[in-house]
């Protein structure tokens, strides 16, 4: 048998049993599912192509090229419907093995909670560790200053219907009872059943959007996050943690844990070239947050109120819960005799039951019942907890009611911070027409608009709702000093909380950072606000420009040198900093496990603060399912304690400084390759027609739209989504290598770039996300791709620097092939790949006779489709898009 074959059956051999035979129900499903729907005829057309997608990754070159030309004469031979119905049944099948993998996670996940010790990289197990080298005093303070900030955001990236995903999500569902081992023969056998009909539905379902979403799509999409997993999973994490912390005592004391995950949105906010986004949109988001998470506050207090039905003589009220019932005699007699004609003699539960009665109005804006705000509520909350604390019930106090007074502090009244962004260019636009007294543009108009709704949005939820206000494109004091300027003409004085967070982008934004906010810190209006605020400030720091401008290593190296220079600018000016990273899901655009990421931040950068933006199919796969979602919350926030820490903060700096020389030779040989290709004359060109760059600004997956201009004649016209994810589905992933073996090269010293991957976080991690990158990438295809541009220098640099890096990255990781050292992660991959690959050349079929053929409108368009749909395919396999 050739090795590669070998080492297949050897991954399919460590595959768990439980996965394996969730896969091959779920395959053996779709099957019948394929049969019932096109024949046999189908279901055979998708195993011939299984089968010679598998053999071209054989390691006889002989075989494996007769097998790749056999595919490309399979998938020539059908017409097109065929090849969108084997199409829609690889994704169908990807969609399947995605949720199979994802439960399989979560069994690992339950399995590693012993409960003998904190669970590995739990903040549990942070806070252990920082006790055992620093003292529990030391822990618990840094505990204290813990904030974790994920903002959710609507760039398109999520390449799945809502449909689809809903559909997939109840196979999920169904999937995981047959877990449950009291199952007898019929209910498995129904179990079954009903497995087949949501499969059905799967592959009715069309897998691409007739229409794209419009921003309150997205915001309500974004709240399937909220209802299903968010709102109940984070008071979890904070009680395993108190647990931890507090033995035997748990959920009888006062919580040691604070609520430290605050949730941030752009869903509705980020108006930078989304001209769909308006000040009445931004009203509307807020509006849809607020209603669910009132909603669902209500429903908690509803439910605690009826199970807590201690009464008055085994647990006597405070004279503060005597003193709320009194006050809801006086105003509301009704309503106050009817709850407690329903709950005699139970003061506490009579407190819980008129606070749902208040969120509901308060949700309906009936002004006379409804909470001013958040803060009334949660002193409600804790005048029972104190009072049931003080009558000797600390179980009910420090129970379920803690985990309600957690979820007020967590979301508020507003679920969620609405953070606005809009471009420099815009303000800069709209203050000169202010300033000069003209007659306001429409645009100018919107401008100020937003500013008053921020000022009424902060009216009702408080200056917590909406009070960023970011900045794109920041590259000069000017550009932040313009924000509080267009407020001030907009509210004519009125108050409004305002925090302007600058955004620097590109490379060069990045090195100019330092000066600029120099100089913002003699602006008055920053000036009042840090005072406000024990001189708070942010900074935004753009992952996806940088990249796409120096290249993925000379990027990351800029960065984390921005962040030392800003980490060192505020301890000088006693500024409390948090960076605020915009990374997005690919790897090219900052992706990668984000708890690794954390630690090999530059020192001083963290401080207990990390915020960042979760994007597209990101939000969903980290936080889809509750089990992984507080697996990742813990992740991140447990890396940012630790991060923290002095030890690891002098290990970073230690190897930065140590390894400044490798780094300056890695970087100015990786910024050169790179430069070199994407500088070369016609480079923005030939881009366009090697890659499905055009075909995927056609793909209805976000509001905004996917490039700043009408043309693309120049890499400054395109977005960092389309620009990362046309290189993915092209199979090069070149945003997330290139330039990187280069850069090695040029060091040179085997044993230096060993030494380095060994001690500095930094590059360990820029390796290992690299020799993801590569293990995703297939040089076959993408040299079919790369052969439509008619250019053969640059299809040959690409791949010339794929295989250099390739090399290079095996080498310094000291491995044989890619991944071995990550069982998992390289056995998934190893085992889609050949999966993706039947997509891949299902799509390149269609994209050969897109550039190269003369078509009818009707050939044009139903080739049009097939790219769409293997775009949706090869984005379920890969599970990266931008």
């Amino acid at each position: 048998m050739p090795t590669s074959q070998a080492s297949r059956v050897h991954a399919r051999f460590e595959m768990p049993a439980p996965l394996r035979a969730d896969v091959r129900l779920l395959g053996e499903l779709l099957g019948t599912v394929l049969k019932e729907y096109g024949g046999q005829d189908l279901l055979d057309d998708v195993e011939k192509l299984r089968e010679l997608t598998i053999a071209v990754h054989d390691d006889d070159h002989e075989r494996a090229d007769q097998a790749a030309a056999a595919c490309e004469e399979l998938v020539s031979s059908w017409d097109i419907e065929r090849a969108d119905n084997v199409a829609r049944a690889f994704t169908c099948y990807f969609h399947l093995t995605n949720l199979a993998e994802e439960f399989q996670r979560v069994r690992a996940l339950r399995e590693y909670d012993t409960g003998e010790a904190p669970v590995r990289d739990s903040v549990a197990a942070a806070v252990a560790e920082v006790t055992a080298q620093y003292g529990e005093e030391q822990a618990l303070d840094l505990l204290s200053g813990l904030e974790f900030r994920p903002v959710l955001t609507a760039h398109p990236t999520e390449a799945r219907r809502r449909a689809v995903s809903s559909t997939i999500r109840r196979i999920s569902t169904l999937l995981a009872q047959r877990d449950d081992s009291r199952l007898g023969a019929g209910e498995l056998a129904e179990n079954e059943r009903r497995l087949l009909e949501e499969i059905d539905v799967l592959w009715r379902t069309s897998q691409i959007r007739v229409t794209k979403p419009g921003p309150l799509d997205e915001v309500r999409t974004a709240m399937t996050v909220f209802d299903d997993t968010l709102f109940q999973v984070l008071p979890q994490v904070y009680r395993q943690l108190d647990d931890q912390i507090a033995g035997a005592k748990a959920g009888t004391q006062p919580p040691r844990v604070p609520a430290f995950v605050r949730l941030g949105s752009w869903i509705g906010g980020d108006r930078d070239g989304n001209p769909f986004v308006t000040a009445a949109f931004t009203q509307k988001a807020m509006a849809i947050q607020a209603d669910h998470v009132l909603r669902a506050l209500e429903r908690v207090c509803e439910r605690l109120g009826r199970a807590l039905t201690a009464d008055a003589e085994t647990t006597p009220p405070a004279a503060g819960v005597r003193r709320i019932l009194a006050d809801a005699r006086a105003a509301f007699p009704d309503l106050a005799e009817e709850v407690a004609t329903r709950s005699p003699g139970e003061p506490h539960r009579q407190v819980l039951l008129l606070a749902a009665r208040k969120l509901a109005a308060t949700r309906q804006r009936d002004a006379d019942f409804a909470y001013a705000n958040a803060g009334e509520l949660l002193r409600e909350l804790r005048t029972v907890q104190s009072s049931l604390d003080a009558a000797g019930a600390p179980r009910q106090a420090y129970g379920e009611l803690q985990h309600l007074i957690w979820q007020v502090e967590t979301f508020g009244f507003h679920l969620a911070e609405l953070e606005v962004r809009q471009h420099s260019k815009v303000h800069a636009r709209a203050l000169a027409e202010l300033r000069a007294g003209d007659e306001l543009s429409p645009e100018t108009e919107e401008v100020l608009a937003v500013f008053r709704v921020m000022a009424q949005i902060q009216q009702r939820f408080g200056p917590d709702a909406c009070r960023r206000y970011v900045v794109s494109f920041t590259q000069s004091v000017d550009d932040l000093a313009a924000v509080p300027e267009l407020a001030r003409y907009a509210l004519d004085g009125r108050p409004l909380a305002l925090d302007v967070v600058p955004l620097f982008e590109t490379e060069d934004d990045l090195r100019a950072s330092i000066g600029i906010l120099d100089q913002a810190l003699e602006l008055e209006p920053i000036q009042r606000r840090l005072a406000e605020t024990d001189r708070r400030f942010e900074v935004m720091l753009g992952y996806s420009d940088s990249a796409k401008d120096a290249g993925p290593l000379s990027a990351t190296l800029a960065l984390y040198e921005a962040q030392a220079a800003l980490a060192a600018w505020a301890d000088r000016n006693s500024i409390r900093l948090t960076l605020f990273h915009g990374r997005g899901g690919a790897l090219g655009r900052g992706g990668g496990p984000a708890n690794r990421a954390v630690l090999a931040q530059a020192p001083g950068s963290v401080s207990g603060r990390f915020k960042l933006t979760e994007q597209g199919e990101v939000i969903f796969a980290r936080y889809g399912d509750p089990i992984i979602a507080r697996r990742h919350i813990e992740q991140v926030a447990a890396a940012t304690l630790l991060a923290s820490t002095p030890a690891v903060e002098k290990r970073t700096a230690n190897a930065a400084e140590k390894f400044a020389g490798l780094a300056a030779t890695m970087d100015e040989a990786a910024r050169a390759t790179y430069h070199r290709l994407v500088r070369s004359d016609g480079f923005a060109e030939w881009f366009a027609r090697v890659t499905p760059v055009e075909e995927l600004g056609q793909l209805p997956i976000g509001s905004r739209p996917a490039r700043r201009g009408l043309a693309l004649s120049s890499l400054e016209d395109l977005r960092a989504i389309p620009w990362v994810f046309a290189w993915t589905q092209a199979r090069v992933n070149l945003t997330g290598w290139y330039g990187v073996g280069a850069g090695l090269e040029a060091v040179g010293d085997l044993d230096a770039l060993r030494e380095a991957y060994a001690q500095w976080p930094l590059f360990a991690v820029t390796l290992d996300n690299v020799e993801m990158s590569l293990a995703k990438t297939d040089a076959r295809i993408a040299r079919g791709y790369l052969e439509l541009g008619d250019r053969p220098d640059l299809a040959e640099q690409v791949l010339a620097e794929h295989a250099r890096t390739t090399e290079w990255v095996l080498k310094v990781a000291g491995h044989e092939r890619l991944l071995e050292n990550r069982r998992v992660l390289g056995r998934a991959v190893e085992l889609r790949n050949p999966y993706v690959d039947a997509l891949s050349y299902l799509q390149l079929r269609a994209f050969r006779a897109l550039r190269t053929q003369k078509l009818s409108e009707g050939e044009t368009e139903r080739l049009r489709r097939l790219v769409l749909l293997t775009v949706n395919g090869v984005a379920a396999g890969l599970q990266n898009t931008g």
